[in-house]
C-alpha cells in the first residue's frame, strides 16, 4: 500500500508491496511534484486552458506568465499576482509644444509595477514648455500616443502632481490618467503657465 512523503505534501510513494508499474510509479512523483512547483505557462489564457477540469489548479498553487513575467498564486478562488519580473522604463512622447527632461528632471517615462498583488502605473521624469498662450487652455493632454492597454486604469485615476512657481501661481496640478490611455492636465490659466510639469513617484493602480 502506498505511503506518503515524510513532508505533508501528500505526495504519493510506492511501497515494496505495490505490483511493479513503473508508469504509474514515475506519473505519480510527476504530477505531483509539477503542481507543487513553479509551473510555466506562456500565457494566462495558455495557463487556463491546461489548469481546467480534473487539472485545475489548487490552493497555493504557483506559475510563472512567460509573456508579462509575472508569478502568480492561486490563493483557493483566483490567481493573484505576488511578484513581478523586471519591469522596464518606457518612454511616453510628448505631445507638442511639450518637451522632455522639464527642469532637468529626466524624461517622462512609465512602468508597470505589482504592489501587493495589485497591478499599477508608475511615472518618472518630468515635461517642460517653453510658452503659452496668453489665455491658455484649462487642461492639456501631455502624451502623443496613448500608453498601450496593458498600462491603461480600469477607471479614471486622478492624482496631484509638482510643477514650477515660476509663472504660476500653484505649485500643484491635477493629472488624469485616463482609460483610453492618454494623460491630460488640468489646472493652467491666465496666471498658472509653468515652465515644467513633473511625474516623479506618480503610481496609479490599474
Amino acid at each position: 500500500m502506498p505511503g506518503t512523503d515524510d513532508y505533508g505534501q501528500g505526495i504519493s510513494i510506492a511501497s515494496l508491496t505495490d505490483a511493479p508499474d513503473a508508469q504509474k510509479l514515475a506519473e505519480e512523483l510527476a504530477n505531483a511534484l509539477a503542481q507543487r512547483g513553479v509551473l510555466r505557462f506562456a500565457s494566462a489564457s495558455a495557463r487556463g486552458a491546461t489548469l481546467a477540469g480534473a487539472n485545475a489548479p489548487v490552493e497555493g498553487m504557483l506559475t510563472w506568465l512567460q509573456d508579462i513575467n509575472r508569478l502568480d498564486l492561486w490563493d483557493g478562488t483566483a490567481w493573484t499576482a505576488v511578484s513581478v519580473g523586471q519591469s522596464t522604463w518606457k518612454t511616453i512622447t510628448p505631445e507638442s509644444p511639450w518637451t522632455q527632461n522639464g527642469n532637468s528632471n529626466g524624461n517622462l517615462q512609465y512602468r508597470i509595477l505589482n504592489i501587493s498583488g495589485e497591478e499599477s502605473l508608475q511615472f518618472r521624469g518630468a515635461l517642460g514648455r517653453s510658452s503659452y498662450p496668453s489665455s491658455p487652455s484649462s487642461s492639456y493632454v501631455v502624451n502623443n500616443t496613448a500608453l498601450p492597454s496593458s498600462a491603461r486604469p480600469s477607471t479614471l485615476r486622478t492624482v496631484l502632481i509638482p510643477c514650477s512657481d515660476i509663472s504660476s501661481d500653484r505649485i500643484a496640478l491635477k493629472l488624469d490618467v485616463k482609460t483610453d490611455g492618454y494623460l491630460e492636465v488640468h489646472g493652467f490659466g491666465s496666471s498658472v503657465k509653468p515652465p515644467w510639469i513633473g511625474f516623479n513617484g506618480v503610481i496609479v493602480s490599474l
